[in-house]
This record gives C-alpha cells, structure tokens and sequence, in this order.
C-alpha cells in the first residue's frame, strides 16, 4: 500500500511538471496579437508592430490601480539602466476606460515616464492577450513572441522581470 501511495505521488508529481512545460510551451508560441489602439496624443498605433529590435514589455495598468502603479514607478526607477543594459522597451497599456481615461495623461506625465503609454478604452488589447485583472506584464521577444508573463505585483517583481529580460536580450 505504501509503495502504491509514493507511486500514484510520483505519478501525479510527474503530470504536474510535464502540464507546466506544455504551458510554458504554449506561452512562448504565442503572438503578440494586432490591435489598433491609441498613445496619449491620440495617434493609432498596431500593437502587432511595435518593433522588435529588443525586448518588449507590455504592463497593462489602471489609473485606479495601486499595485499597477507600484510596479510601473518601481520599474521606472530602473528603466535607463535596463534600456542601457538591454535595449528594453516598455510599454504601458492602461485600460481606463471612458470616465477614467483622462486621469492617464496626467498621472503618466506627473511621474515623468520614459514608457510609451498606449490607451485600451475599449478592452479589444486587454482581451486578446487573455488579461482578467492588473497589474499583468508581459515579455515579447525580437521575434514578437510572448516570452513571459505574469500576473500581480509584489515588491521584487521587478527584479525576477529583468532577470527574464536578460535570458532573450
């Protein structure tokens, strides 16, 4: 019966890592989708070319949302050393929508951020990449597939962010 018991653990121990591989698999695969959205002037732009001549990460963001700013003015903080570093670009999705999405220009120009800031007043963006709730950042790679995801922020994010960063630069 024991040697049954660490078997069937073993077994489903084993489902467990192979289930995480396919996934992280599947993520890698994965295009980053084209979506006309709009930046802060009010200029379209096709999230499907935004240029990959580095990395790319996508933060999607509300102004409402504490730990969305958390992440995003700790990154800021590191931004020009990572750009040195690794030729990183960042690129902050809000997706405040129609009542909120005035507050975005002058939260973002308030902080002073280096980011291109793109507006989803309409979700179409956030759908597409599958997003259920903020702060989510992902990695796109040189080729635009998606590399990396996360979703939350907890102080230190940022660090295991770059550290993924410098795994595709």
């Amino acid at each position: 019966m024991k040697n049954y018991f660490i078997f069937a653990l073993a077994f489903m121990l084993n489902f467990v890592v192979v289930a995480q591989e396919e996934h992280t698999k599947s993520l890698d695969l994965k295009k980053l989708p084209s979506v006309q959205l709009k930046d802060m002037e009010g200029n379209s732009v096709d999230t499907g070319k935004l240029g990959f001549e580095g990395p790319v990460v996508i933060s999607f963001w509300a102004t409402w949302c504490a730990p969305c700013k958390k992440e995003l003015n700790a990154i800021d903080e590191l931004y020009a050393d990572w750009q040195e570093e690794t030729g990183v670009q960042l690129v902050a999705v809000s997706i405040d929508d129609e009542k909120t999405k005035n507050s975005v220009p002058l939260y973002v120009n308030g902080k002073g951020w280096e980011y291109l800031v793109l507006m989803d007043t309409n979700g179409d963006f956030k759908r597409a990449m599958g997003v259920n709730n903020v702060p989510h950042t992902f990695l796109i790679d040189k080729e635009g597939n998606i590399v990396y995801s996360h979703n939350n922020y907890a102080p230190g994010d940022e660090e295991n962010l770059y550290q993924e960063i410098l795994k595709i630069k």
